[in-house]
């Protein structure tokens, strides 16, 4: 028994990896052709092209990424089989079989590397133990390569079924299967296969207890080796021909042949060592011209100083002689920073004052609001008056939300004046945005009963940062609600430019402003201003945040508006590549 399991030991080991592994090798031209062939009729989808190249370089990595990339920017079916390919060999190769599995599950059927997919993915699932489902994708694997009519590839998948039945312990099953490997090797005269396939079949032989056929292919695999290249396959096969031996009690065969397993095996570490010694010269060689380097460096910088150092005493004369110039021109430069510094530190001690003062009313309001809401609110319970009491939680609702967003609006206020606030741009679809700030505010457009329209185009992509953007969409949206009247509409959708931005139109029928509160609003300064209506409670807050963060996307504001009937407030974003 132990004989067995020291064997099938060396299968797992050794057997097993090669099984699935030189497969890439076999199908790489039939697959490189079939990849290559995609990438020229898709050549304007960037991201696929470089996801291709990367794959054939065996950069799994970037693979990874610009697939990631493919199908988050794109919809084509089969792109998108090509890419989910892409990753699940690339999280096979990386040894995560989970992923790769899933990966390769998202596949089509009508995918045109259906073959080799399904031969991955019964790989995957064997590497994960679920025989049953391996041995499934192998058979579905054959059935489709038949008609390729490839024997190299026909191989490998007749290779992986013979392994997954021994595993199974269907051993009539498995031998017949890797006979029929041993038999297309022996025609393609791959030695190294042949060797393998000697290998599996006497592993199977000894799982059955077989002990004259496993040794007579052990034999064989032993004689082979003596003709392949590989080394670890040369160490392999004598130390398994040791195995044998020992448990024959033909112990000096038995050392004979773990010496020569054991030379072999120094010839793979004396291998190491060479590249490792090669390495090592390489890098001494180096560091010996840098030494060189260094030293001619230092010499020159000696004569360098001697030579200058005569111009070094006239500079410090003459240096003497301006340093009294640049004092006093320091000092007059100094003044004139500490004044505007002074004066810059005013200006926000004004802003800071004037935004304490609003903000603490607007917060003092909606608290008072809130506690006499609330006040209500007890007694409504108390006299069960259910329609006042579904009322006044709607009105406490809107007051917290309005509460909410004021102090939102600070915050991010006062990260962007401190400069703390993090940008980073990206491509962003438009549509996706506007839908998303609509849904958050479905409950305030429906307490007014306001029309809500997202017309914006769908193939519309800018160029900005997306928490920003998303924070000007709703205070934007937030404005035309709040001045809106009941049953009001408001309508978000693009204007197509022949230009490099992309104009966002935000309308609404509201109460709209006359021309002089437009300029004021639009007037390039950092200071807030109370709403002259005294109806609408608002700091302006969220309009003067909108500026910076639109400036700071390279964005545009502009307004049209007239008084009593509605405002546009038209936004300009630079466009991406997408929209070219």
């Amino acid at each position: 028994m132990s004989f067995k399991i020291n064997i099938f030991l060396f299968f797992f080991i050794f057997i097993l990896p090669n099984i699935f592994f030189s497969q890439s090798k076999d199908s790489s031209l039939f697959e490189k052709k079939n990849i290559e062939k995609k990438s020229i009729e898709f050549k304007k989808d960037l991201n696929f092209v470089k996801a291709q190249s990367f794959y054939l370089k065996k950069d799994w990595d970037s693979t990874l990424i610009y697939s990631m990339k493919q199908l988050s920017s794109g919809k084509n079916k089969t792109l998108a089989d090509y890419c989910h390919y892409f990753r699940g060999l690339s999280f096979y190769n990386k040894k995560i079989y989970k992923e790769a599995k899933k990966e390769f599950l998202l596949t089509s059927d009508s995918f045109q590397l259906s073959p080799i997919k399904n031969f991955f993915l019964g790989a995957s699932v064997l590497e994960l133990r679920d025989y049953d489902k391996a041995l499934f994708y192998f058979k579905l694997s054959e059935k489709q390569s038949i008609k390729l009519k490839d024997n190299k590839f026909l191989t490998n998948i007749y290779n992986g079924i013979g392994t997954t039945y021994i595993f199974l312990k269907r051993f009539k099953e498995a031998e017949k299967y890797l006979l029929r490997t041993l038999q297309l090797n022996e025609q393609s005269k791959n030695i190294d296969k042949i060797c393998t396939s000697y290998m599996n079949l006497a592993n199977l032989y000894y799982e059955q207890y077989k002990d004259k056929l496993a040794i007579y292919y052990f034999k064989k695999c032993y004689e082979l080796s003596k003709k392949v290249n590989n080394i670890s396959t040369k160490q392999t096969a004598s130390k398994n021909m040791a195995v044998v031996e020992e448990n024959r009690g033909n112990f000096k065969e038995a050392l004979a042949y773990r010496k020569e397993s054991e030379q072999w095996k120094d010839s793979l570490n004396n291998q190491n060592k060479v590249w490792a010694i090669a390495d090592f010269e390489k890098k001494y060689a180096v560091a010996q011209k840098q030494k060189q380097i260094s030293l001619l460096k230092v010499e020159n910088k000696l004569k360098d100083n001697q030579r200058n150092g005569l111009f070094y005493s006239v500079l410090a004369l003459l240096l003497l002689l301006i340093g009294g110039v640049y004092v006093y021109a320091q000092k007059v430069k100094s003044s004139k920073i500490i004044l505007t510094q002074k004066n810059k530190l005013d200006e926000l001690n004004a802003t800071k004052d004037q935004l304490f003062s609003i903000v603490s009313h607007d917060l003092r309001s909606s608290v008072n609001a809130l506690k006499t809401s609330n006040a209500k609110l007890t007694t409504s319970l108390e006299t069960k008056n259910y329609n006042e009491l579904d009322q006044l939680l709607h009105q406490n609702s809107a007051i917290a939300n309005s509460a909410y967003s004021l102090l939102d609006n600070l915050l991010h206020w006062a990260l962007l004046q401190t400069k703390q606030l993090y940008f980073h741009k990206d491509s962003v679809h438009l549509y996706s945005i506007v839908q998303q700030i609509e849904y958050n505010y479905k409950p305030l457009l429906l307490d007014k009963s306001i029309t809500f329209e997202n017309a914006v185009s769908k193939n519309s992509f800018i160029f900005v940062d997306l928490d920003s953007l998303k924070i000007v969409l709703r205070n934007l949206l937030d404005n035309a609600i709040k001045f809106s009247q009941e049953n009001g509409e408001i309508k978000i959708y693009t204007v197509e430019t022949n230009t490099d931005f992309c104009q966002l139109v935000i309308q609404d029928n509201g109460l709209g402003m006359s021309q002089d509160t437009i300029n004021e609003l639009l007037e390039d300064n950092e200071l807030l201003a109370k709403k002259s209506n005294s109806e609408i409670i608002g700091t302006g807050l969220g309009l003067q945040l909108s500026k910076q963060m639109i400036k700071k996307n390279r964005g545009m504001l502009d307004i049209e508006s007239e008084p009593n009937k509605g405002t546009k407030m038209i936004l300009r974003f630079p466009k991406t590549e997408q929209n070219g």
